[in-house]
């Protein structure tokens, strides 16, 4: 018995010391990436003419979801089941799937969020390349905002070490690109989320000035209300100073707040109401600019994960989209609903005019 009990103790001091010396490096290997970093530009193989106040553009931006979320994805964080993609070649699908999408609408500006480069939980695919294949005569800029140490979290199917930031394209070239660094929680959960960013692209117009296009994806884990609100402070900051200068400003994202103005609804962490009222005066989301009846009709963006994805039973939101200034002219805005093929997530494409 005794001999038992000593087994016992020495696998129990065992386990606490191998507790103790991962928790020790994920605290040392825990950096944030220091904020205003400048993003190199690669300049497409065919950009077109700059940006005039004569004609129609397109926008879209879509959270791919790290090639994961195909409709019969669960994610563990929502009460799902699965930490990884299908498999390899079920990533590498979605993703070509969702750039393929995306071409086939010819924007002149897109923005991709959850974009891995390297990881454990997408099989190491480095999906900004695949996307790069697609729209290789755009300008791109990547701003990694997610570079995980190695989290045996969940058990059955670790996380793993992952490196993952948001893509932005223009056809129509781009002078200059900018990582902002975003207010996130300082707490355990910090190690979950990521390290939140946004990418700030100027883009010279016709008429000299710039157009200003902002990819971001603001926190859904492990942010309470105060957070949010920094992070979206931070970003009015950003939006109001380039309006200021006379510039155009469209902010394309995944704002994981619900866009949609309603009261009669399943709220979950990541589907607040957006908060409009901390936006500058110019500022409103695309939305808006809509009449009521095709706010009212338009689809939802963003599906709940917990299980897989089920029409007219599986909870979907309005969290994916837009916020322009006011020299922005909303001629249309849509989300193209493919029953979630590619992504928990739709791609949303505004249509605007520079005034």
């Amino acid at each position: 018995m005794k001999k038992i009990l000593k087994g016992l103790l020495l696998m129990g001091g065992s386990l606490l010391l191998c507790l103790a010396v991962y928790a020790g490096y994920l605290m040392l290997s825990y950096a944030r990436i220091p904020d205003c970093q400048p993003l190199e530009v690669a300049h497409g193989a065919n950009e077109m003419s700059a940006f005039t106040t004569d004609a129609s553009y397109r926008a879209i931006s879509f959270n791919i979801g790290f090639g994961a979320f195909t409709p019969e994805f669960s994610f563990f964080m929502d009460g799902g089941v699965s930490a990884w993609g299908k498999s390899r070649e079920s990533v590498e699908a979605a993703v070509r799937g969702a750039a393929q999408l995306v071409s086939s609408r010819r924007p002149d500006l897109i923005a991709f969020q959850e974009v891995d480069v390297a990881g454990t939980r997408s099989y190491q695919v480095d999906q900004y390349r695949l996307l790069t294949e697609i729209f290789l005569d755009y300008s791109r800029i990547f701003a990694v905002n997610y570079d995980s140490a190695f989290l045996f979290y969940p058990l059955h199917q670790p996380i793993g070490k992952n490196k993952s930031g948001l893509a932005t394209y223009s056809a129509r070239g781009m002078d200059s690109g900018l990582r902002r660094s975003l207010p996130i929680s300082d707490g355990f959960s910090k190690f979950l989320d990521l390290d939140r960013a946004y990418s700030i692209s100027r883009i010279k117009t016709a008429n000299n000035k710039y157009l200003v296009f902002i990819n971001t994806h603001l926190s859904a884990y492990g942010a309470d209300k105060s957070i949010r609100e920094k992070q979206l402070a931070l970003l009015s900051e950003d939006m109001q100073k380039e309006y200021e200068l006379g510039n155009y400003v469209i902010v394309a994202g995944d704002f994981n707040h619900d866009l949609r103005e309603r009261t009669e609804i399943v709220r979950l962490s990541w589907t607040q109401p957006f908060p409009r009222e901390l936006l500058p005066k110019s500022f409103v989301p695309a939305l808006d600019r809509l009449p009521e009846i095709n706010r009212r009709s338009m689809p939802e963006s963003a599906r709940n994960v917990d299980e897989p994805y089920t029409l007219g039973k599986t909870l979907t939101f309005m969290v994916d989209g837009f916020l322009v200034s006011e020299n922005i002219e909303v001629e249309g805005l849509e989300v193209i609903s493919t029953g979630f093929l590619y992504s928990d997530h739709e791609p949303v494409e505004l249509t605007f005019r520079l005034k």
